[in-house]
């Protein structure tokens, strides 16, 4: 089966949810997925649904806090870590599906390099569906994908103070 390059992106609600079924999707067919959720840590509620899938693995590369302004060297070296993660599974080639969650905003931060970004699409096995979420797609991202979406945000309830809810948005 050939493996296209999907984009999540925009300033809406949905594109982690998105990915997420269709790891979904992936698991239930028998397919291999392995996640990568860039500046993410701590107890968000797919991880433990999707650790009862034996062939999903979600690993966090994050320190759990938004990064504002100049990222520290623990953000950074996260990051690193989380892309070094991606290039590893990629060259293994043992996944049928990987996703790179938060990529775009890594890229947005600065943890890694719109180059780096771009190098995963370019070292992507021919059949590796590659997702990678996440606001603020670039210009050149957009080109090289298969699949491009973008969420528009609406209207959200975060605006009338909602704050995260456990198993809907965390």
């Amino acid at each position: 089966m050939k493996g296209y390059v999907q984009v999540y992106t925009g300033n809406g609600k949905g594109k982690t949810t998105a990915s997420l079924g269709l790891a979904l999707r992936a698991a239930g067919a028998g397919l291999n997925v392995y996640i990568v959720q860039f500046l993410k840590k701590g107890d968000y509620s797919e991880i433990k649904a999707l650790s009862k899938f034996e062939n999903i693995t979600i690993e966090q590369y994050g320190l759990g806090k938004f990064v504002k302004g100049k990222p520290s060297e623990g953000d950074i070296a996260a990051g690193a870590q989380g892309y070094s993660k991606l290039c590893d599974i990629l060259k293994q080639n043992k996944h049928d599906v990987v996703i790179a969650e938060e990529a775009n905003v890594a890229v947005m931060c600065n943890l890694i390099s719109e180059k780096d970004l771009l190098a995963l699409v370019e070292m992507k096995p021919g059949n590796v569906e590659l997702i990678i979420t996440g606001r603020g797609a670039t210009e050149k991202l957009i080109q090289k994908a298969d699949l491009v979406t973008e969420m528009k945000e609406i209207k959200h309830y975060y605006k009338q103070g909602v704050t995260a809810r456990i198993g809907i948005e965390k």
